[in-house]
């Protein structure tokens, strides 16, 4: 068999809504974790809000936040994979069909950037990065709907040799631009090293790792600690009301690079949209987030 271009449309069509309508099960153990241990009580109050929220949005299946963003998607395609039909249009597609049929309607966030005009189309929207994986039969799909809270406070800065503390400072002095502006509790990505725009990419990839697991390198591990215990100290808190929770966590990730080195730092809002989904040579859809 082949995985189809009608499969990955519909496949990606429905990570998109699921991303909209139901948040991470760890983003809400770490909610659940960030209220037990606020000191704040405005703090815990808006954190079983957003709970309560999160819970009310996926069982009646609406959005949890009505910025719905724009569709962005990361695609690992098997190099064992038989792919059938034009697969990079499946996902233009997908998101035509949604746009369709989805409720409650999705509101028009696609923006063209020289004239602010906004529709549901517009160039290379959406968003997808393709990636090769050696020896797999499947096609790994992740979606990652990116909205104006967390999008707008990304930022990159190219240093020449820097040391560690030089690149944790960077990336409190973004983490104290954004304030509350992102709406936190977010996670935090940074990428470190490679070129500009792998930098970028690194930062958005480690955003999707999941929340409590270790960093495999001690070096990044240990920054990992270091900042997110910084950013909570800010206290700017969930939504601005105050408290220790500020970030739910920082996931950083490195490539090696020239003397140069970008690092970019971005943030997921509390939602933390992320679903996956493999779909396998067989047509089996195995849903992993």
């Amino acid at each position: 068999m082949a995985i189809s271009y009608d499969l990955v449309r519909s496949v990606s069509a429905q990570l998109y809504e699921r991303a909209l309508k139901k948040i991470p099960e760890d983003t809400k153990e770490a909610l659940r974790a960030a209220e037990r241990g606020e000191h704040n009580e405005v703090a815990r109050g808006t954190l079983r809000i957003m709970l309560q929220s999160a819970d009310a949005a996926e069982a009646r299946q609406h959005f949890v936040c009505s910025d719905s963003g724009v569709p962005v998607y990361f695609v690992g395609i098997g190099t064992g994979a038989q792919l059938e039909g034009d697969i990079k249009r499946a996902f233009a597609d997908g998101f035509d069909d949604l746009v369709a049929t989805i409720q409650p309607p999705l509101l028009a966030h696609v923006t063209n950037p020289l004239t602010n005009e906004r529709g549901y189309k517009g160039k290379d929207m959406p968003i997808v990065t393709f990636d090769l994986i050696d020896g797999a039969d499947y096609v790994d799909i992740t979606c990652s709907p990116k909205a104006l809270g967390s999008g707008r406070w990304a930022a990159l800065e190219i240093f020449t040799f820097p040391s560690l503390e030089t690149i944790e400072r960077y990336v409190m002095e973004v983490i104290l631009k954004a304030g509350s502006q992102h709406c936190p509790p977010v996670v935090i990505g940074v990428g470190i090293g490679g070129t500009f725009d792998y930098a970028a990419k690194l930062a958005k990839q480690a955003t999707l790792r999941p929340i409590g697991t270790v960093n495999p390198e001690p070096v990044l591990a240990a920054m990992e600690d270091r900042l997110k215990e910084a950013a909570n100290a800010t206290g700017f808190g969930p939504m601005g009301t105050g408290g220790d929770s500020t970030a739910m966590a920082v996931h950083v990730d490195y490539a090696s690079g020239h003397g140069f080195t970008p690092v970019a730092v971005c943030f997921n809002c509390w939602i933390n949209r992320r679903t996956r989904a493999r779909i396998h040579d067989s047509g089996r859809v195995e849903i992993i987030e």
